[in-house]
């Protein structure tokens, strides 16, 4: 079985506060303690909240907060560093889990994967999944379910922590007509903002918006199709593939601002041959090379270049990266650099 049938149910599992949650079974001595994950887990350096422990979050520490900010809203938070293989390990752990099920599994990353169901009693079929995550993994989930994707996702959200929800066509008006668009799953707060300043603030008001008027402010493919989200409507099919990454990356945060440029193309460089060694270990070729530059404060832009032909050669990787650099205004200090390189699509 590949895909769910038309009469299937689709659920959405989502691992609670997963990376903190790993790092406390790791250590079971921060079990109820503030934890806060993300760089090389020293709050005195540059470095930005990977994740926080609901006790952490109590404090108002959020994931993309700089880990100074967190330390001063939470100063008794146990920083640790981020330990990307360790949670690749766990997830792919999880993700056996539930392929063990008579479910079809769609990972959709780390923490989270959309499940195809053919059952009369989703929500028996959701405590069951919950319980086997804890008893072989020891890790806690939430599960929403849905008529599809876009209603299974936002169902999530309802039932954490821990917790099963159900949003389907049935209760969709109820339970969303009048919370703010900037809840639909695909709008964003930039978008959500520009929706509220054409007098659409919620859901229900967006729902009702003529499709003409939304292409002619947002364009003819994005202005409708934020209709089609407020409606509820959504993607049915879940293919059972495993989670393949589209792209790898490396970053780092200067502790001191960066002006000049040939550090700053040093870096880049660094960056490249690092990245170039994580494709070289994937062994999947790259068409695409993009350079993130964060300004002081938080100003961040990204530029890319698709490669003439795919590639996995290094000093390709480095000298495109290096090329997209030159297409940056360098006109004041930079505080962080990144170097991403996406992968041809997988056949």
């Amino acid at each position: 079985m590949s895909t769910t049938s038309a009469a299937g149910w689709v659920l959405h599992v989502d691992l609670d506060q997963f990376v903190a949650a790993v790092e406390v079974a790791r250590h079971p001595e921060l079990r109820g303690l503030p934890v806060v994950v993300g760089g090389a887990g020293d709050p005195a350096q540059r470095a930005v909240v990977a994740t926080a422990s609901y006790e952490a979050r109590e404090f108002g520490v959020h994931s993309g907060m700089p880990l100074r900010t967190a330390a001063k809203r939470c100063p008794d938070a146990v920083f640790l560093p981020a330990d990307n293989a360790a949670y690749e390990e766990v997830s792919a752990r999880v993700m056996d889990v539930l392929r063990g099920l008579p479910v079809v599994v769609e990972v959709a990353g780390w923490d989270e994967a959309f499940l195809g169901a053919d059952t009369d009693d989703p929500e028996a079929l959701a405590v069951r999944i919950r319980r086997l995550v804890t008893e072989q993994t020891g890790l806690s989930c939430s599960i929403g379910i849905g008529d599809n994707k876009l209603r299974a996702k936002l169902a999530t959200g309802f039932a954490k922590p821990a917790g099963v929800y159900r949003l389907t066509a049935a209760n969709w008006v109820e339970v969303m007509a009048t919370r703010e668009t900037g809840s639909l799953w695909g709008i964003g707060p930039k978008t959500a903002r520009k929706l509220a300043a054409e007098g659409l603030h919620t859901v229900a008001e967006l729902a009702a918006a003529d499709p003409a008027e939304l292409a002619a402010r947002f364009g003819p493919t994005m202005g409708p199709w934020y209709r089609v989200l407020a409606h509820g409507y959504g993607d049915t099919e879940v293919v059972g593939t495993a989670y393949v990454p589209r792209s790898r990356s490396r970053e780092t945060t200067f502790q001191q601002d960066v002006s000049e440029r040939a550090e700053l193309d040093r870096q880049v460089a660094l960056l490249a041959r690092r990245v170039a060694r994580d494709v070289a270990e994937e062994g999947r070729a790259v068409v695409r090379v993009a350079v993130k530059v964060r300004f002081r404060p938080f100003l961040t832009r990204t530029r890319s270049v698709t490669l003439a032909a795919a590639t996995i050669d290094g000093v390709e990787l480095e000298r495109a990266a290096l090329a997209v650099l030159d297409r940056f205004d360098l006109d004041r200090p930079v505080r962080l650099l990144g170097v991403r390189a996406e992968f041809a699509p997988a056949e």
